[in-house]
């Protein structure tokens, strides 16, 4: 096998990884990506499309306001995230279903809205603002609401966009920028440091200044690899789509209830999601939890009624990769200069612009754009 050289090597062909790549190639560095599958092929291109801003209702509720004021740093970045979504359509000539329409998470009990309330006034803090509705004027900007429902709160910078059309489009332009991709590669080791490391690959050595870890739900293997231990895991969720309806929901829809989350497609069907878990066979392949599915569904037909009859075409499972804490680990690896980790749990595609540019300008050795002090565990 021939040995091959890049200045830079990103591990891990998802948006953050195929984002980073053109970033630095833009810049003039000669780059390797490096996938163990295909393009997009987890979490990035079987994600529900759904842009997060707020707190996430449900580990506010389970962690507490310690966490949320800890953690609401965090909301400042996908802030600055969510603007780069923005211009992210013209960056790449390319329609990506994106559209900011809001999100809305939905109460049905006093002491939803309580918590909503309180959650909001953290949120604040970060400069993220979600108003507090009503029930007749949250009605009146969502109507097909259930008449349950008593308020809840508005967050006008949250949106959705297409997976399946954004990690092509990304490809394209990283292809276009220079960056040399090589899919279906695993690597099986890493030696040295900066600025010589070897990875050994299914393909043949690489040798390399400096590493990427953009490995998502297999970026702890690639840190072990390094000698660094890094508190990060796949988790197995699964989402659903429906038949199309009639073009009704704008917004990306909450419920204070449970876990959920709605959005519809511009052809109409609704994507059904929100975290809940899917199944993983003794092979490590995952299966759709048919218990967890009846939920889901029940739950987005509770929120909007207008869905209940709607027939599921199709359900699907993905490794998300997440933190206990829900911080990223995004940064220069502790102890081996020259690797950096590019690593947004939970709600990484909604932060993936904003991860990605930082990490680059970290490989290249330059300022991140984003304060990275208190929203990366790597600056604590």
């Amino acid at each position: 096998m021939t040995r091959d050289r890049a200045e830079i090597a990103v591990v891990g062909g998802g948006i953050v990884g195929l984002m980073t790549a053109r970033h630095l190639a833009l810049a003039g560095a000669d780059v390797l990506l490096l996938d163990a599958g295909d393009l997009g092929a987890a979490a990035s291109g079987a994600n529900a499309g759904s842009l997060h801003l707020q707190l996430q209702y449900p580990e506010f509720v389970a962690f507490g306001e310690e966490w949320a004021r800890t953690y609401a740093p965090t909301l400042t970045f996908l802030k600055q995230s969510i603007a780069l979504w923005e211009a992210l359509p013209n960056e790449l000539d390319a329609d990506l279903e994106f559209k900011l329409a809001g999100g809305i998470i939905v109460a049905t009990t006093d002491d939803q809205m309580a918590r909503i309330q309180s959650k909001a006034r953290i949120e604040a803090t970060a400069g993220v603002d979600t108003e507090i509705l009503g029930r007749d004027d949250l009605l009146k900007l969502a109507p097909y609401l259930s008449p349950a429902t008593i308020g809840g709160g508005y967050c006008r910078m949250e949106g959705k966009a297409n997976p399946l059309k954004i990690v092509p489009a990304l490809a394209n332009a990283a292809h276009n920028a220079g960056v040399r991709i090589k899919t279906g590669v695993r690597i099986t080791g890493i030696e040295g440091q900066t600025p010589s490391f070897r990875l050994e690959t299914s393909s043949g050595p690489v040798v390399t200044q400096r590493i990427v870890n953009a490995a998502g739900a297999e970026a702890s293997r690639i840190g072990a690899m390094v000698g660094t231990r890094l508190d990060i895991r796949g988790v197995p969720l699964q989402m659903t789509v429906t038949e199309p309806l009639a073009l009704i929901i704008p917004h990306l829809i909450y419920s204070a209830a449970g876990k959920l989350t709605l959005k519809q497609l511009e052809n109409g069907g609704c994507v059904i999601g929100g975290g809940w878990t899917a199944q993983e066979r003794s092979n490590g392949s995952l299966v759709i939890d048919p218990t967890n599915f009846a939920g889901n569904m029940s739950m987005a037909a509770n929120v909007a009624p207008a869905i209940a009859g709607a027939c599921a075409l199709r359900s699907w499972t993905a490794w998300v990769n997440g933190t206990p804490d829900w911080r990223p680990i995004l940064g220069e690896d502790r102890n081996v200069r020259g690797v950096i980790h590019a690593l947004f749990p939970w709600v990484g595609f909604s932060a993936a612009p904003m991860t990605a540019l930082a990490a680059a300008e970290l490989a290249l050795g330059t300022s991140p754009t984003a304060r990275l002090q208190g929203v990366s565990v790597l600056y604590d």
